[in-house]
């Protein structure tokens, strides 16, 4: 049959997404919701403060 695939292809294939999806867990781990907080108090602070005005140099 044409449509078999190799062994060992379906083996790196299998490697290939379990490693994909192993990323997509880490995000998951304990923790890491307290890391998504902080980027969120810190994006919400910077929306709120008024940016700071830089002095010209002299030229």
């Amino acid at each position: 049959m044409a449509d078999e695939i190799d062994p060992r292809e379906e083996e790196r294939l299998r490697r290939r997404d379990r490693d994909l999806a192993a990323r997509e867990r880490a995000l998951m781990k304990p923790g890491m919701g307290k890391v998504f907080k902080q980027i969120g108090d810190a994006q919400e602070k910077a929306a709120k403060e008024p940016p700071k005005r830089r002095r010209r140099a002299k030229a």
